[in-house]
């Protein structure tokens, strides 16, 4: 047995065995992904771009109750209201600094109706710190536009909350 080791360092065996994989995996499937052009599949827990929701009927979700700004460990959100006319509450101002925010989902889960979620955009990148300040208008903007995707994720992970 103990002649083994010596042929096999004088062929040079962990060589040989490299290249007999590497030539096996030239004719397997790519696993590569062309990553601009193709994207790999997403958790539906993923936390992403945040998002203000709607109702179906156009309604804002979010009732001011404040629960997300209160449970913020980076104070990123700010959330100004007032109470209408009917006797609601809804927000005038809901601000979230994405340079502070940490993506834990605190705020997502805190949240009674749904109303502030993290969807799953993850290209977003920008040049200057203002476009990292997300008022209400832009949180609404990005809800309306992955709304199917986000309530889609929120279907899957129902059972598990």
């Amino acid at each position: 047995m103990s002649f083994i080791k010596p042929i096999k360092r004088m062929l040079l065996w962990e060589l040989v065995r490299g290249h007999a994989l590497t030539f096996f995996y030239m004719f397997k499937r790519k696993v590569t992904i062309n990553y601009p052009y193709e994207k790999g599949p997403l958790s539906p827990r993923f936390r992403g771009e945040h998002a203000l929701r709607r109702y179906p009927n156009g309604e804002e979700r979010c009732i001011a109750c404040k629960l997300c700004e209160a449970i913020c460990p980076a104070q990123a959100i700010t959330i100004e209201a007032e109470p209408r006319p009917d006797g609601s509450r809804r927000t005038t101002r809901y601000d979230i600094d994405m340079t502070k925010c940490i993506y834990c989902g605190l705020c997502q889960e805190a949240c009674p109706v749904d109303a502030i979620v993290e969807g799953p955009n993850f290209e977003y990148a920008t040049e200057t710190h203002e476009e990292l300040l997300f008022t209400k208008e832009r949180l609404l903007a990005n809800g309306d536009r992955w709304e199917a995707e986000i309530a889609a994720n929120l279907a899957a992970d129902s059972k598990y909350r």
